[in-house]
């Protein structure tokens, strides 16, 4: 539990510093720059690295396809919902792909140690594979749509190399292939430069952003379909199934954890108002610090 805390502080630590530099430097610091560095190079290196630290095992793909569908329903109300209570295409954009896409790695896989130890990592890494197929495909759509139309959106999902890394790395791993150490360590380094990154630009976007001016509406909708609504349909799915009660009690926990930075790298590199989505993960962020106690209380209907 004390690396979970250090792990958790660390986190804070890094998007500290990112605040503290744009109010220091301000106009000096070019976001933009920091996004393209980091969604073009360094998560390459990230994605490569976390494919190929363990072997997939093809094994347990079920809990992961049971969070696909589950993602996969809720897109179809947010996206379908979304349309009647938000006319501006940007924030349409954020009401209907945010709050699908959860903290699954940098929160999700310590917290589920944490709680259920080492045995829930195979399953939570088959789950963080999935939401970056997730990240990648409808984040990027939903978001470029805040600026461009349905065909350029849908071509922006292929000219990310993170979504071509990921193939060349499961296919990799599926077919047994094992990187050299000296590789390995180069692709680590990358993936935590990737890391810290992260969570500087999610600082940096956090200087100068004020909640009292976000649409309160569309605070109300995330959190609603994040911490009410996404809970309810997971119960609901999870009924129907025999899965173990163990990986059943990982994927609830994968499902409702905060909204992930990756929303803030695509709302900037897309220029959906980044503002307005570090703000959204930022009070998602705040609001599972005591969602999680009765989250825990909970697994034990599941």
């Amino acid at each position: 539990m004390i690396d979970v805390v250090i792990s958790i502080l660390s986190i804070y630590i890094f998007i500290a510093i990112g605040y503290l530099a744009k109010r220091i430097f301000k106009e000096q610091i070019d976001d933009k720059t920091i996004t393209l560095i980091n969604v073009y190079f360094l998560q390459v290196f990230l994605t490569f690295w976390g494919l190929l630290v363990r072997p997939i095992d093809s094994s347990i793909f079920e809990a992961p396809a049971l969070y696909f569908a589950i993602v996969g329903v809720l897109l179809v109300i947010t996206a379908f919902g979304a349309k009647f209570l938000f006319s501006e295409k940007k924030i349409y954009s954020i009401a209907a792909v945010s709050a699908l896409i959860g903290n699954t790695a940098n929160l999700g896989i310590p917290l589920n140690i944490a709680i259920f130890g080492e045995e829930s990592i195979p399953y939570t890494t088959m789950i963080n594979l999935v939401n970056i197929f997730a990240v990648y495909t409808i984040g990027v759509f939903y978001y470029s749509r805040g600026s461009f139309d349905t065909k350029t959106s849908f071509m922006n999902i292929f000219k990310l190399p993170i979504l071509w890394a990921a193939v060349i790395a499961i296919t990799l791993s599926l077919n047994g292939y094992k990187m050299g150490k000296t590789v390995m360590d180069m692709l680590q380094m990358g993936a935590y430069a990737s890391i810290a990154m992260q969570l500087i630009l999610f600082g940096i976007y956090m200087y100068g952003t004020s909640i009292k001016e976000l649409n309160k509406k569309l605070i109300a909708w995330v959190m609603g379909i994040k911490f009410i609504l996404l809970p309810l349909i997971t119960f609901v799915v999870l009924s129907f199934f025999t899965l173990d009660s163990t990986i059943k009690k990982i994927l609830f926990m994968e499902l409702i954890m905060p909204l992930a930075i990756a929303n803030v790298n695509l709302a900037s590199l897309y220029d959906c108002k980044p503002k307005t989505v570090t703000s959204l993960v930022l009070i998602s962020s705040v609001a599972f610090l005591a969602i999680i106690f009765v989250a825990i209380s909970l697994l034990e209907y599941l």
